[in-house]
């Protein structure tokens, strides 16, 4: 028996792992670790999982080249050739825009796709780079970047000093903290009932956290930029706007006072479905808390007003004096700071080239993505490349993307299973295990509401080739090298331009990510090195957050942009929304299970055991004026498709909503994961409307959809 210590890769918590090998290096046992400095043995159902995952027989163990219709393996080389044969013939006639790259959410928790993808997406010179981001988080990104000047400067709820939390759509104690790296959610929220504290969840269901809160109130979906407008607002009415120390690096307070202006509590109040006394004691008790931090999430970014809304949340915290303070929204200060200049944030570099949509942090919204596939012309996207993504399942109008695809010239996907998207590739490139290959926690531990950091070396030997060897293949086959490319000369090449970037002289002892992540580290704020970090398998704990204003900030003007113009200008739509009478019509939102992490773990038995999850959460009373039985079957019907799913009738849904989960729809054929086809659920997003996009982020509406609901 051996004993492994290794950083959970399966969602943002980042826990500390023990796994247990018996001789032949099979997993027996994961549990978690009791020396890790950051999760203190804390361990959830995905982290038990890992040796499931290792094992399981479904994933992918060579390349896979569709020919005649059927996925054949071959070799390494044989699948470097198709590409190079195939690719760059796309590129020369129609130009590098013709190939577009989907990168989905497992790459940020894997090290050499972090690092190395953009190396390949740099090369590959593309203006159409979608992601996850823009069915997920993409809103804060613009707000913290018109705000502090950089996206990825977001603030993170400082937890374990806090006295009252506010969340608002939300849901730690499933995800796990998400925009905020935080082992043991419970416990971390019984500290603050344990301080004498309190926790206040706004979400239209009774969530697992919500019912753990102090307070719950079920608002109206798509409605949370209404509700935290009007906090603003009795905080300016009262007088309670207390930015402290802040009011030396602020810009835009008055302005923010006369856009909430029209936002009181009274006129938010029918649309938002919570009462005016309780928005105004909302916002009293959060500007007497001692210190107090407001905190949203996938409800308030997958909505139409997700730029707004998060804008919004990070207001109130400047308000209430609590942005930057021990207690309140704080950012965290990570060792291994990305290399490169810290621009004013942009945004409208480019557009898309159907529905016109502006570029946002490099890459264009992927609701429009069938689009560019559908629509003939100069530009046209002839090829993709998908990395860790299966959009088929995860992105609005889902069937419509899929249908899309099967209109392309050629597709490559890397994923380590043949899922719902990478079925329909060209060629299919697997990686290692999570077991296989080092990680570290490059974006995570830049969202820690502590400062951390751990790096994991690869705990079993791999026979496939690591991933950002692959990254650095695919490199060279679109930069002109050919499928013989000298990948070592590629890598040292990517180390010394982060060298270069770290003002660092390029080191030769490493290769890959554990060379990038050292000189990284060399350059961080904490004379740290990896070799430390290696001597350390139990992680470095770099003490609790500190106040990081005004080096955090580097917006144009150098001071906080509270009343930023491209948010700013957003208002009005909002304004006007707020003019309009309230539709009573039924709206979907979704939710999320403990053990479920999106799409991406359904094929493992002890996440999905159990009965059915995907199941249509519906009030009573409005169950009982559709129709609707418990067990039934129910239709759902939007603008963009139709699902059926059966009926769950319960009180934890707020009258007027109905929810359904995201991420499953495993009932295609052409994918190999048994598991997850032997319980398929419903794909929310075939009723996802891909044409209800946040203005300024261009993130897609996954919470709010209109909907009609029958019996089927």
């Amino acid at each position: 028996m051996t004993t492994a210590h290794v950083t959970c890769p399966l969602c943002e918590a980042t826990c500390g792992l023990e796994v247990t090998l018996d001789e032949n290096q099979q997993v027996t046992r994961v549990q978690g670790d009791d020396q890790d400095v950051f999760s203190k043995g804390y361990i959830c159902p995905k982290g038990a999982s890992l040796g499931a995952l290792h094992h399981d027989p479904d994933r992918l163990t060579a390349p896979l080249l569709k020919r005649d219709g059927e996925f054949v393996e071959v070799s390494w080389q044989e699948a470097y050739d198709e590409i190079a044969r195939r690719l760059p013939p796309i590129i020369e006639e129609h130009g590098r825009d013709a190939v577009a790259v989907y990168a989905g959410n497992p790459g940020v928790h894997n090290i050499a796709l972090t690092l190395y993808g953009r190396v390949l997406y740099k090369a590959l010179g593309t203006k159409n780079f979608y992601s996850a981001t823009s069915v997920d988080q993409m809103p804060k990104h613009y707000s913290s970047g018109t705000m502090f000047g950089d996206p990825l400067a977001i603030p993170v709820p400082d937890l374990d000093r806090t006295q009252h939390l506010l969340v608002l759509g939300a849901n730690p104690l499933v995800s796990n903290g998400s925009l905020m790296t935080a082992p043991d959610i419970r416990g971390r929220l019984r500290g603050i009932r344990d301080r004498g504290g309190k926790i206040v969840v706004v979400d239209p269901r009774r969530t697992r956290t919500a019912a753990f809160a102090d307070e719950h109130h079920p608002i109206r979906p798509g409605t949370d930029a209404f509700l935290l407008f009007a906090l603003v607002n009795v905080l300016f009415e009262e007088d309670r706007v207390t930015p402290g120390r802040l009011a030396e690096h602020l810009d835009g307070l008055d302005d923010v006072r006369e856009l909430a202006r029209s936002f009181t509590p009274e006129a938010v109040a029918p649309r938002t479905g919570i009462a005016a006394g309780e928005i105004r004691r909302m916002a009293r008790e959060l500007a007497d808390a001692e210190n107090a931090v407001v905190y949203g999430r996938i409800g308030t970014t997958t909505q139409a007003f997700g730029t707004i809304a998060s804008w919004l949340v990070d207001v109130l915290n400047v308000l209430t004096g609590n942005l930057d303070e021990p207690g309140g929204a704080m950012f965290p200060l990570a060792a291994c700071q990305p290399t490169g200049n810290r621009r004013p944030f942009k945004v409208g570099r480019w557009h898309s080239r159907v529905r016109g949509y502006p570029e946002v942090v490099g890459e264009l919204p992927v609701a429009t993505l069938a689009d560019e596939i559908e629509s003939p012309g100069e530009g046209q996207v002839r090829a993709l490349i998908t990395v860790s993504g299966n959009p088929c399942l995860s992105t609005p109008n889902a069937g419509r993307l899929t249908q899309a695809l099967g209109n392309l010239d050629f597709m490559i996907s890397v994923d380590v299973y043949l899922n719902e998207t990478s079925r329909q590739a060209d060629v299919v490139l697997p990686g290692p295990s999570p077991l296989e290959r080092p990680h570290f926690d490059l974006a995570f531990y830049q969202l820690s509401v502590r400062n951390v950091a751990n790096w994991t070396p690869a705990t079993l030997p791999s026979a496939l080739p690591q991933e950002w060897e692959t990254m650095l293949r695919l490199t060279g086959i679109v930069a002109g090298q050919g499928p013989e490319a000298d990948v070592a000369a590629l890598d040292d090449f990517v180390a010394a331009d982060v060298a270069r970037r770290a003002g660092l002289e390029v080191t030769h002892d490493r290769t890959g990510p554990a060379r990038l992540v050292d000189l990284m580290l060399r350059a961080g704020p904490y004379d740290v090195t990896l070799a430390d970090l290696e001597a350390a398998p139990h992680g470095m704990d770099f003490g609790p957050l500190k106040p990081r204003i005004p080096e955090v900030l580097c917006t144009a003007s150098g001071r906080i942009e509270l009343a930023p113009e491209p948010v700013v200008k957003d208002v009005p739509r909002l304004r006007d929304e707020l003019a309009k009478p309230v539709d009573d019509g039924l709206v979907l939102i979704g939710r999320r299970h403990l053990s479920s992490n999106n799409s991406w773990m359904h094929n493992l038995a002890p996440l999905v055991r159990g009965g059915n999850r995907c199941t249509v959460q519906v009030h009573p009373a409005d169950a009982a004026r559709l129709g609707l039985t418990d067990g039934g079957l129910a239709a759902v019907t939007s603008r963009a498709g139709k699902l059926e799913a059966p009926v769950e009738i319960t009180d934890e849904i707020r009258q007027g909503v109905i929810s359904i989960p995201h991420g499953w729809g495993h009932d295609v054929d052409g994918a190999r994961t048994r598991v997850a086809r032997a319980n398929p659920g419903v794909n929310s997003n075939l009723v996802a409307d891909e044409t209800l996009l946040d203005v300024p982020s261009g993130t897609s509406v996954l919470n709010g959809i209109p909907v009609e609901v029958a019996p089927a």
